[in-house]
């Protein structure tokens, strides 16, 4: 046996660890002399390997390697015939042996973090012989863990959120730092927590990381927001350690401990005695620092000789009280009116009643005034008709408007421009004519509902309304044009025959009650292929003046249609109708035109094309068809001769055999011969049946069946399940070769695509693609 002893270093070096492993039996052996003679028999008693760790600190910085521990045995007498080998974890890159010494060393720097111990295996061999002395023993070298990592938080940023006035002690947060180095080992992963900045609101727990507030009454209304710096040091906070810092935002969320305050003691107010019920006489707002429904109010009037008078609403957005009139007022009996408002919070927090109360009032003087009342117009409605041609700056009407005081004051005219937003109108300011400011449309906006403003002059505040309608008139000014502007006409369309129903639409003639008339331009009133002929019921009808049209001399035909109206002055509409050429279909009595032969023609595909096409297609598909019907054929003709042994009582049908075991799968049951969960496994005298048939002239197919039935037969390792074995015979090829893309051209270089040009319009973007044609080359 021998005995391996290990040297390793604390982090100040005060500690040097020796393994010394010794057992005391040695195992038997035979010693071989040099020239092949046995020298006498040592008796040797076996003995144990007893190992403990080798320790080497980390990041450990030199320029010799790091002695770790020596490799020792017992047999080593010093002669130098025992040899040292180390493999395992490290072994010959991170730690070195010296083979005749057995003292170990590490080789580069080590870092714990990234692995914190190795396993090593340590031989000792006969240096001449290579005999190995005693059996390999494995051994571990430890890492030991320096403070060279700082603590990092977790979850950065921090945000947190506590009511305002929270008591001393409650928490906001708890925040987490870790350490990379060793918890195990001293005190380099221990973190302590303590606060940089964050005094004396908030204060934090040093083992936990708990940060409580430790200042009460922290009102929101004066600051909202706390920015806290937390440092975490390991070593436990002890001095030399390493630090890091992490920032919380702490964010004081409103409760209800400010109560309204009215911002003066006594508001004054004057309203009319014309003024209606529901005026609006003026609005109090109280203010609230507060946010939120804590900052919800409700206005209510306790007290004052004008309760029955007036009334007071709340605004719900903007939080303001609005006191309008509750009754009639009379100057003359009453000149003035006192009312107390009072204001309270709607959500009341009880913990905080004591912070009250959340109640206040003020007073408010209302003071009723004599004074003029509106102008009045002679009209409650003022309607004019004009016609939409009629111009710019023309007078549409005059209104007129009187002040019902005894001043009389003079009057002023204006238009309420958010009931004119277009500005088709004018007002002359002191005459009240309503003139036009831009032309009229009855297409565009066919009524007009004007509000006229009539101020007077000494007392601005004095206006009164009315409502102008002006309905515009229709003029003939607007042609008629064609509804739809396409058709199709068959090629075999017979001469006399109706092909397409004109209709036409007219602006000025919404409800279809005008009269139209149809009729070709007279350049083409005599054309050779159709004619027109107006149905006297605004409609014309489009009708073949010849038959047999040919698609391959022309796809398309365009005719212009006059379209006009009755009324003066006479609007004339020009129209272009397209007739498109393509090849029909019987469809019963009807013929249906199919746009796909049409776009067949655009092509420039012809009748003989097209068959020379359609021959290509359908050989191929009908030899295909022949050669797999043939093959079924065949296959069933030889399943039919082929006897396969089966129970007297079996049916003479196709049964499926159900197992009641899933086996491996669907790969199992998928799309196979029902014949073989019928008969079951052939016998061994029956593979020629089944392979050749009844002539036995052996065919690929055959052949290829025999080779797998054998290779079955002699498998060993059946599935442990009833399964059925797919044979997937591919065949002998095709005569065509592959159309697999695998076995194509990388490239499209040697092929020629410049017939795409004459395909037509639908495939100029196919040519545009494939580079045969440019942008702007036409086809």
């Amino acid at each position: 046996m021998r005995r391996f002893s290990g040297c390793g270093f604390l982090l100040s070096g005060e500690f040097c660890w020796w393994s010394i492993f010794t057992l005391v039996q040695l195992l038997p052996f035979q010693a071989q002399g040099l020239w092949g003679e046995r020298t006498e028999q040592l008796r040797h008693v076996r003995r144990h390997w007893v190992w403990n760790q080798f320790f080497v600190q980390e990041e450990h910085i030199g320029l010799e390697p790091l002695y770790v521990g020596k490799l020792h045995s017992d047999l080593d007498t010093g002669d130098g015939s025992i040899e040292y080998v180390l493999t395992g974890e490290g072994a010959g890159t991170v730690f070195t042996v010296d083979v005749n010494t057995g003292d170990l060393h590490a080789m580069r720097r080590l870092d714990r973090e990234a692995k914190a111990h190795y396993t090593l295996r340590a031989q000792a061999l006969h240096k001449h012989t290579g005999q190995l002395l005693e059996p390999e023993s494995a051994f571990t070298i430890r890492v030991l863990d320096i403070n060279d990592n700082e603590p990092k938080f977790q979850g950065e940023p921090y945000q947190a959120t506590i009511p305002e006035m929270s008591a001393i002690g409650t928490s906001v947060i708890q925040l987490k730092a870790t350490d990379a180095d060793d918890p195990t080992y001293g005190g380099n992963a221990v973190v302590a927590y303590s606060l940089v900045q964050g005094q004396p609101q908030f204060s934090i727990e040093a083992r936990t990381g708990i940060l409580r507030v430790s200042l009460p009454s922290m009102d929101r209304e004066q600051r909202e927001q706390y920015h806290v710096i937390v440092q975490a040091k390991d070593t436990g906070g002890q001095e030399g350690g390493l630090t890091s810092t992490a920032t919380v935002t702490v964010t004081l969320s409103d409760i209800n401990d400010s109560p309204p305050r009215f911002t003066q003691e006594l508001y004054q107010m004057s309203i009319s005695e014309s003024a209606a019920e529901g005026s609006v006489i003026g609005y109090i707002r109280a203010e609230d620092q507060d946010v939120g429904v804590n900052a919800d109010m409700c206005y209510s009037i306790v007290g004052g000789d004008g309760q029955d008078i007036f009334d007071i609403s709340t605004d719900p957005t903007h939080r303001f009280a609005i006191i309008t009139v509750k009754k009639a007022l009379d100057f003359e009996t009453r000149e003035c009116y006192t009312l107390q408002v009072a204001v309270a919070n709607t959500q009341l927090d009880s913990r905080y009643l004591s912070l009250g109360p959340f109640t206040n009032a003020t007073n408010v003087t209302v003071t009723v005034e004599d004074v003029s009342e509106p102008p009045v117009f002679c009209e409650p409605l003022y309607y004019v008709e004009v016609p939409e041609d009629l111009g710019v700056g023309v007078e549409l009407l005059m209104v007129s408007a009187r002040d019902p005081d005894v001043t009389n004051d003079s009057i002023r005219y204006f238009i309420e421009r958010s009931s004119d937003p277009g500005r088709f109108f004018s007002m002359d300011t002191f005459t009240g004519s309503l003139l036009t400011e831009r032309a009229l449309d009855r297409e565009e906006i066919q009524w007009h509902n004007i509000t006229v403003l009539a101020m007077e002059l000494n007392d601005l505040s004095q206006i009164g309304s009315v409502s102008v309608i002006v309905k515009v008139k229709d003029v003939n000014d607007n042609p008629p044009r064609l509804w739809k502007s396409e058709a199709f006409v068959c090629n075999d369309a017979e001469s006399g025959k109706l092909i397409h129903t004109l209709r036409a639409v007219d602006l000025d003639d919404p409800d279809g009650i005008q009269r139209l008339y149809y009729s070709l331009e007279p350049e083409a009133s005599n054309n050779p292929n159709f004619s027109l002929r107006d149905n006297q019921d605004n409609t014309a009808g489009i009708f073949v003046k010849r038959g047999s049209f040919s698609i391959e001399e022309q796809t398309s035909f365009h005719l212009t249609i006059l379209v006009w109206d009755e009324e003066s002055p006479i609007q004339t509409g020009t129209s272009t109708l397209t007739l498109h050429m393509c090849q029909c279909e019987e469809n019963g009595k009807d013929r249906a035109c199919s746009t796909k032969v049409q776009e067949l023609r655009t092509f420039g595909l012809t009748h003989h094309t097209l068959a020379i096409i359609l021959a290509c297609v359908i050989i191929p598909l009908a030899a295909t068809l022949i050669t797999l019907s043939l093959r079924k054929w065949h296959r069933r003709k030889s399943r039919r001769r082929t006897r396969y042994p089966y129970s007297a009582d079996t049916s003479i049908r196709e049964n499926i055999v159900i197992y009641n075991d899933e086996g491996g799968g669907e790969a199992d049951t998928k799309a196979f011969d029902l014949h073989v969960l019928w008969e079951g496994k052939a016998r061994q005298g029956a593979k020629c049946a089944i392979a050749c048939g009844v002539g036995c002239g052996v065919s690929p197919l055959d052949e290829y069946i025999l080779v797998r039935l054998k290779e079955v037969d002699a498998d060993i390792r059946p599935p442990p399940y009833d399964s059925i074995r797919g044979y997937a015979y591919e065949g002998e090829g095709s005569r065509t070769g592959s159309l697999s893309p695998l076995h194509s051209s990388p490239s499209s270089s040697d092929q020629d695509y410049e017939f795409l040009k004459d395909w037509g319009l639908y495939f100029r973007k196919l040519a545009l693609l494939y580079g045969v044609l440019e942008r702007k080359e036409p086809l």
